[in-house]
């Protein structure tokens, strides 16, 4: 709902009762998405564990780690690593509190006692997005490249340098165009491809084969920086995953043939003009495309408990937050914003050509038609992993979402209200700026 549910260009939501169709117009405040999505508990309890790690961890002696359960033989190895993980998570939860929300309350420690604990207001996001940018570059010089033997399985499931240099790009280039939303700050979006060059050189990462292309959203691919883990090879899949939304009965026993959301159909005439030209991505990643509810079928990999019935369905898909494709399309961003239009060209045709999509030739173009080229490209390559919306607010190509005008952009009215229960008992709390006398 957060990267993706705003778009209706990408996708549509049926009535169902609870009101999921109002963000796609642009209304936060049916009761249900208020009290759902309005609120930051579950991020809070991640913040919570990782201060935790980070305060405790650094006290305890090599003796008490010595008895590692992962196979470490290197305390201090141990130790960084873990420690590594937890400023990740951290950072990261904190990166997606402050796009959902803009100012968030920040809390760096964990409290011994909870009930005594100060009330704090919301920290303004300036604040918010140097910490992440703090906390990311904290654990990428506590973690390695790769994974320890120990991780093969979980794969890019666990953060490692590759995920926080990840994390740096994108929160760089966050902070580039959402500090000031008139003006792009080249310095940070800078910051952010000096990132992605060092992802590059050093990650060891690889493009998923095409021919493969549906083990990039199964997970553990090649490509995968940082997921979710949705797998059921751990019992792990979801059996309410935003994918199984979309499933059909021949792709998901006993579903019947009305899903609830079904793939835009304006989504293909802008995306897929000519659908008669080459292009795996629409090729492979969707089905009834001719009828009125296309469906989506990267998240199609539905395995079940009781396979013999065919009862006790999972959708064993990671959830990709980063990936590979992601980076390398984030330099054309950066080209753009530094008026190098035929590199940004080029980055982008090379990812059409890996998707045996047909290149651009036209070299005229100016900034805003390339924005418009960049936003389409990211629309095609990372259709439902959660940046759409992101893309669109930090670039403000607006044009995609009707209800998102450059004048509500420029409000701040992107951003979600908070659900006002938070509010209570802590008099510092203020609603969104946005939001205040709507919700």
């Amino acid at each position: 709902m957060y990267g993706d549910g705003e778009a209706k260009a990408y996708y549509v939501i049926d009535y169902n009762g609870d009101g999921l169709e109002g963000i796609q117009s642009g209304d936060f405040t049916f009761q249900y998405n208020v009290n759902t999505y309005g609120t930051w508990d579950d991020f809070f309890k991640v913040v919570t564990m990782s201060n935790e790690i980070i305060g405790r961890l650094p006290k305890m002696t090599d003796e008490m780690l010595s008895d590692d359960p992962e196979g470490s033989s290197n305390a201090t190895k141990f130790r960084n690593r873990i420690i590594g993980e937890a400023y990740f998570l951290r950072a990261y939860t904190y990166f997606t509190m402050t796009r959902i929300w803009g100012d968030v309350p920040m809390v760096l420690e964990a409290y011994a006692d909870p009930i005594t604990a100060p009330q704090i207001a919301r920290t303004p996001k300036a604040e918010v997005i140097a910490q992440v940018i703090k906390d990311a570059q904290q654990a990428a010089s506590l973690l390695s490249w790769g994974y320890n033997n120990y991780t093969v399985n979980a794969g890019p499931t666990q953060a490692n340098r590759g995920a926080a240099y990840a994390l740096l790009a994108h929160a760089y280039l966050w902070k580039a165009t959402t500090t000031n939303l008139t003006t792009v700050n080249l310095a940070d979006a800078h910051s952010a491809d000096t990132a992605i060059t060092q992802l590059f050189a050093q990650g060891g990462y690889s493009y998923t084969d095409t021919a493969n292309y549906y083990r990039t959203f199964i997970g553990k691919s090649s490509e995968g920086i940082f997921e979710l883990a949705q797998a059921e090879d751990q019992l792990e899949g979801s059996n309410s995953g935003i994918g199984m939304q979309f499933l059909r009965s021949d792709y998901w026993y006993g579903r019947g043939d009305y899903a609830r959301m079904a793939v835009q159909t304006n989504y293909f005439s802008s995306h897929y003009p000519d659908s008669l030209l080459p292009d795996i991505r629409y090729d492979k990643g969707f089905d009834y495309w001719l009828s009125n509810r296309p469906m989506t079928r990267k998240y199609s990999n539905i395995i079940y408990r009781r396979p013999g019935t065919k009862q006790d369905p999972y959708l064993s898909n990671n959830m990709n937050i980063f990936r590979l494709a992601d980076m390398g399309l984030l330099r054309a961003e950066v080209a753009i914003y530094e008026g190098r239009y035929m590199d940004a060209l080029a980055i982008i045709n090379a990812n059409r050509k890996r998707n045996g999509a047909p290149e651009y030739t036209t070299t005229a173009y100016s900034r805003d038609k390339m924005i418009e080229i960049y936003i389409d490209e990211r629309g095609r390559e990372l259709y439902l992993e959660g940046h759409n919306y992101y893309d669109i607010v930090r670039t403000g190509a607006t044009h995609i979402i009707d209800w998102l005008t450059a004048q509500r952009r420029l409000q701040g009215g992107f951003y979600w209200p908070v659900d006002p229960k938070l509010f209570r008992g802590n008099p510092l709390l203020l609603q969104t700026s946005y939001w205040r006398g709507r919700v």
